[in-house]
């Protein structure tokens, strides 16, 4: 992978101090990066959390539709409910306000790396490239410390585990997919959210418009069967 120039880097950010920080990151890499690993170790994804408890996780990846995150965030908090937001660098630096308003409402800042890359095609410092941006980004913006990894399209590698691994990140995929980025019906989505769920369930989902209308429905189901919203990180039990 070509390494961007730190030039272009910086005029990405407005923000001066965002700038300066993603430039520290970039001396420290090229100065220190540990020879390549070939293989993830051992190192692997977790597809769902802790069975034995009565926990489901609502995953949101988002590059785009910053008014419907909000809308979201409203809706999780009118149901007392928690989620995780998986947020792509790209956007993340151009909505520190919403960054803020997922943290402060008790939800869970996650990493979905910077530009959408397929990770599988990535060498091994192009995969920690794309992860620390966003984890620098995030923690510039709204101070929190991003941990876990969800692979953009799900696509990974040896080299995306093994720079998981060295960065101390969790790889996350999912055990339910809405695929509500494809399929703009909200009876959809309630369907895909809710049908043999049980404790565990990573339930995948996007910002969008269809998603927004539908996740009441989801929620009160849950409810109704004893099953409790929570972040992806208490699901899997860190």
């Amino acid at each position: 992978m070509k390494r961007l120039k730190r030039e272009t880097l910086i005029g990405i950010f407005s923000n001066a101090a965002v700038a300066a920080i993603i430039v520290c990151v970039f001396a420290f890499t090229l100065a220190s990066s540990p020879a390549a690993i070939t293989s993830g170790g051992g190192y692997e994804p977790y597809y769902n959390g802790n069975r034995g408890e009565k926990n489901v996780s609502l995953m949101f990846n988002v590059y785009e539709n910053t008014a419907v995150v909000e809308g979201i965030l409203g809706v999780l908090e009118e149901y007392g409910a928690k989620a995780t937001f998986f947020v792509g660098g790209c956007w993340a630096d151009d909505n520190a306000q919403c960054l803020k308003k997922i943290v402060e409402g008790g939800h869970e800042l996650a990493n979905h790396g910077y530009f959408h890359k397929d990770h599988s095609k990535l060498d091994l410092e192009g995969n920690k490239e794309e992860i620390r941006l966003t984890e620098v980004i995030c923690a510039a913006l709204c101070g929190a410390k991003t941990r876990l990894f969800a692979p953009p399209s799900g696509a990974f590698g040896k080299n995306t585990l093994a720079a998981c691994a060295e960065l101390d990140y969790k790889v996350i995929l999912w055990s339910k997919d809405t695929v509500d980025w494809r399929d703009k019906d909200v009876s959809l989505v309630v369907k895909r959210a809710t049908e043999n769920v049980a404790g565990g369930d990573l339930i995948l989902m996007h910002p969008k418009e269809h998603t927004l209308a539908a996740l009441p429905a989801v929620l009160e189901f849950y409810e109704k069967e004893g099953l409790k919203a929570v972040t992806v990180s208490q699901n899997i039990g860190e």
